[in-house]
């Protein structure tokens, strides 16, 4: 049965295991476990529990090894009602867990984000006085970036070292994505500097963790020095990734030289240029207007086999919102290639002889061919591309379809006392639209003097990111451009306020002004 369960055969084993009941040679503690362990390995989640029933009902008690063999099935069968009830039923018959066990533990509540289970997982096992090996701190540092606790996960770390066990990649790699999800930069390259100090192993994974969380907050010269710490390692040279990531850095940064120059090394270097670095190229390319650099980067990338997805036709969209004359039609050229559904579109809604029904036809079918997560940037775009191209009344077609579609939820909250417009997903053409189109409403709810709240609030965001792309400030211009009652608040940045009387008097001003 164990040469058998080397070889992962369960049916075989479990033919022997009925071959033995039918000789009445009676199944011990150990055939049970190598059964059940054997179904655990192979995947076959359901034998394990029945095997593990079938044992329980003769009387027999598991040993260590079949506990927690059958709390890893119950926890990936996310049974976790059994698995506590087993573990108390062991407990209770004089089992005691090992570390294995409340790594299993540790993992479920991490699964689950249940943050009291991980504690409880804790105190088990202080008062029993296991020793946490490594597997079981890399399973408890990983739960704990499952419920977004960096100061525990901190306080984890410490305790592990100062035990005497030295962290793996693995380790390192798990902290390292709690400290950037939870922005604690300055953490995270605290840790690298004692990464390096102590010797402790860095790979590729961990490298490009660390990468991506400067690029998710915009911290160039740190990922600068990684960027040269890489190239001049023997064992974890830049691979594919480590360039996209910094591609990602100069890209947001709009640092289009550096940019340019990372692609001619990928080009040199023979380094594979993937879809997102190629997005993050055309980004940059496009903000800075170098259309003949972005024509070359997709002739390029489209010659080594990249394949366009969803973000990089957004990011084509994007650029074209604000392109004109030869360069429109050079972006346009491209995203013909990349997805020529969109192309005939922005051709359709160009058209004076375009009704709204098939603009909604049209568009609808854009979204089903759409992953979910690039829909609203889409909308967003187009809207944009019909404002600049002064088809403003299919912009608000589409702003209405995309908010019918689910992909503006929160736009519009109202309470008793106060009514908000939220544009902070939008897109400064889609902005400009929805106040448009939020005035006008307002507007004739005073003129049929409907019931009213005290306060009106458009809420932009702050604005305060370091690749920010000015949200609050268009949005201010075009708040005076209509000469909207709306005034920045003092309080709080992005946030534009009026009240009603600010709202009935401006309203009546203008009827007045029209009249005259």
């Amino acid at each position: 049965m164990k040469s058998l369960r080397f070889g992962r055969q369960f049916q075989l084993i479990e033919e022997l295991a009925h071959d033995m009941i039918k000789n009445e040679v009676e199944l011990d503690n150990i055939t049970y476990s190598t059964i059940i362990t054997c179904a655990k390995r192979c995947n076959l989640f359901d034998k394990a529990v029945e095997w593990f029933e079938r044992m329980y009902k003769t009387g027999l008690m598991p040993d260590e090894v079949t506990y927690s063999a059958v709390l890893d099935v119950y926890a990936k069968l996310g049974k976790v009602e059994e698995v506590m009830s087993l573990y108390e039923r062991g407990r209770a018959s004089g089992w005691k867990p090992d570390a294995i066990a409340f790594s299993v533990l540790g993992k479920m509540f991490g699964e689950a984000g249940d943050y009291d289970g991980i504690r409880y997982v804790l105190q088990e096992m202080k008062a029993l006085g296991v020793e946490p090996n490594l597997v079981v701190y890399n399973t408890l540092l990983e739960a704990m970036g499952k419920v977004a606790k960096p100061g525990l996960a901190r306080s984890l770390f410490e305790e592990m070292v100062e035990s005497g066990i030295n962290p793996n990649e693995k380790t390192l790699t798990s902290l390292v994505r709690i400290y950037g999800k939870a922005r604690w930069a300055r953490d995270a390259l605290q840790l690298w500097e004692r990464m390096k100090s102590n010797g402790w192993p860095m790979d590729f994974i961990l490298y490009n963790t660390l990468l991506s969380m400067c690029a998710d907050l915009g911290l160039v010269e740190e990922a600068e020095r990684l960027f040269e710490d890489m190239k001049a390692s023997e064992h974890s040279k830049p691979d594919s990734w480590s360039y996209t990531a910094m591609l990602n850095i100069y890209g947001s940064g709009r640092n289009v030289d550096k940019a340019m120059k990372l692609f001619e090394d990928i080009s040199d270097l023979g380094v594979e240029l993937n879809v997102m670095g190629c997005t993050c190229l055309i980004q940059c390319l496009g903000r800075a207007k170098r259309i003949d650099d972005l024509v070359r980067v997709f002739e390029f990338s489209l010659e080594k086999g990249v394949k366009p997805d969803d973000r990089l036709c957004g990011s084509l969209l994007s650029v074209l919102s604000y392109c004109e004359g030869e360069d429109l039609d050079k972006v346009l050229a491209c995203l013909h290639q990349a997805n020529p559904k969109l192309v005939a579109f922005i051709k359709m809604v160009e058209e004076e002889k375009t009704s709204f029904e098939m603009v909604k036809q049209e568009f609808k079918s854009i979204l089903n061919d759409t992953s979910v997560e690039a829909r609203r940037p889409f909308c967003n775009c187009l809207i944009d591309i019909c404002r600049n191209k002064d088809t403003t009344e299919t912009a608000h077609e589409l702003l209405y379809m995309g908010t019918v579609y689910g992909l503006y939820p929160g736009l519009h909250t109202k309470t008793s006392d106060e009514w908000c417009l939220n544009v902070r997903s939008l897109s400064v053409g889609a902005a400009h639209t929805a106040l448009e189109e939020w005035v006008g409403t307002l507007t004739k709810m005073v003129e049929r003097q409907e019931a009213l709240p005290q306060l009106f609030s458009a809420n932009t965001g702050a604005g305060t990111h370091k690749f920010s792309q000015g949200l609050p400030s268009a949005f201010a211009l075009h708040v005076r451009k209509l000469a909207a009652p709306f005034r920045q608040s003092e309080e709080k940045a992005g946030l534009f306020v009026a009240t009603r009387e600010d709202l009935v008097s401006w309203v009546q001003s203008r009827s007045l002004a029209a009249t005259a």
